[in-house]
């Protein structure tokens, strides 16, 4: 049987042949009634056709853009942030560790000798020496001793007690003029027997606490085995237990001593010597070089040993007098216009301005000046080309020797 064209009908989604399309056109048929036209809704199918074609373009467009998207995304995840460039770490170099400064160690004030300082004001004591009032008791233990003209022309100590308290203390005697001088810096305690009225009120003005004997002072009393006036001797720490609170802090440095005794000035730049000699008007002390003695303080060996008139001077218990340290000042002495009990004028050593100095340690001796510009200021001792004098660490004599009447000399 054979199937006229009318009845054939097209694939899905194929188009009519352009040959035919033309002869069905000019036979005057309408679309849809001729033999080729497609069957009823075939436009609707290819119409449905196309656009499910065109759906699933746009899906798999849409599909393949996602997934561009999400490998885009990925790479990104799996990269994370951006590692930073390698780098060449710094070579380390060890240093050695900064060693803390060393803790300077305590010095005694008034010695320059290393120790545990005590929390308690110095103490000057007026110590006699005439004849009849040696050997002396705790003359060796004083840390500073200055040797001072009195009446006469023979001499007294004013003895300062700071490192080393003894037990006793003696001959105590009266206080003189000069001693607001020598004792105000150290802003301590001032001992003695009595005195003229306006010469103890002297040592109240320079802001010294006074203990007198005549004024009733405890810790003094009379021995019996001298005669008044040089019977009268003092406990050291009844003494010094007495001092009020404005008179018990520790003194502060009165002369520069050197932390290494062979860097002291006389050791350094002085001429040797084995003997020092003095001479006042009615007194001749003096200090001979002794390598091996010992003073006492913990300083170095070696010390001056201490003669009256060649004889040889010790304490009370035989201990022999020895100072690290001699130092003489050439003073000015004048008249006061007053007299001891006796009749003898009393007389005052200048102890402000300046002056020629001779500095005696380590068995050598060398010139120097001395200055104190005012009664409270302490004591300054510069060599020849103005440096400080610096002193081996021990126990130190001051010599105030009188420009007119007196003299120094050494060998």
């Amino acid at each position: 049987m054979t199937t006229s064209t009318s009845e054939r009908r097209p694939s899905r989604g194929a188009g009519p042949r352009p040959g035919r399309r033309g002869s069905e056109a000019s036979g005057g048929e309408t679309a849809g009634d001729g033999p080729g036209a497609p069957p009823p809704g075939a436009g609707r199918r290819v119409a449905v056709a196309r656009g499910a074609g065109g759906a699933r373009r746009r899906r798999r467009a849409l599909v393949a853009l996602g997934a561009a998207a999400l490998l885009a995304l990925t790479a990104c995840t799996s990269r994370g942030e951006p590692e930073p460039a390698p780098t060449t770490p710094s070579p380390t170099v060890d240093l050695p560790a900064k060693q803390p400064p060393k803790p300077v160690p305590a010095r005694w004030p008034l010695t320059g000798v290393a120790g545990e300082v005590q929390q308690r004001p110095a103490m000057s004591v007026k110590v006699e020496n005439s004849a009849a009032a040696r050997p002396q008791t705790g003359l060796e233990a004083a840390d500073i001793v200055w040797e001072e003209m009195v009446e006469g022309g023979i001499t007294r100590f004013n003895a300062v007690y700071h490192s080393v308290i003894p037990e006793e203390i003696g001959p105590i005697r009266s206080v003189r003029p000069m001693d607001a001088a020598i004792s105000a810096p150290l802003h301590g305690l001032l001992v003695f027997s009595g005195g003229q009225p306006r010469f103890v009120q002297q040592m109240r003005g320079a802001g010294l606490q006074v203990l007198s004997h005549d004024e009733g002072a405890p810790g003094m009393h009379r021995v019996g085995f001298r005669r008044a006036p040089h019977n009268v001797y003092g406990n050291g720490p009844q003494l010094l237990g007495q001092a009020d609170s404005d008179h018990s802090a520790p003194p502060s440095e009165q002369l520069a001593y050197a932390w290494d005794p062979a860097r002291a000035t006389a050791v350094l730049a002085g001429a040797p010597a084995s003997s020092l000699r003095l001479a006042f008007p009615a007194a001749a002390p003096g200090w001979t070089w002794d390598a091996a003695a010992d003073q006492g303080r913990g300083g170095p060996a070696g010390g001056w040993v201490r003669d009256e008139g060649g004889a040889a001077q010790a304490s009370a218990a035989g201990t022999p007098i020895v100072a690290t340290n001699v130092v003489v000042l050439r003073v000015q002495v004048v008249d006061t216009g007053t007299r001891d009990p006796a009749g003898n004028p009393v007389p005052e050593t200048v102890l402000t301005g300046e002056g020629e100095a001779v500095v005696a340690s380590g068995g050598k001796v060398v010139n120097a000046r001395w200055s104190k510009p005012g009664a409270a200021d302490p004591l300054a001792l510069v060599d020849g080309a103005g440096k400080k004098v610096e002193l081996v660490p021990g126990n130190t004599w001051i010599e105030l020797v009188p420009t007119s009447g007196g003299n120094v000399s050494w060998q």
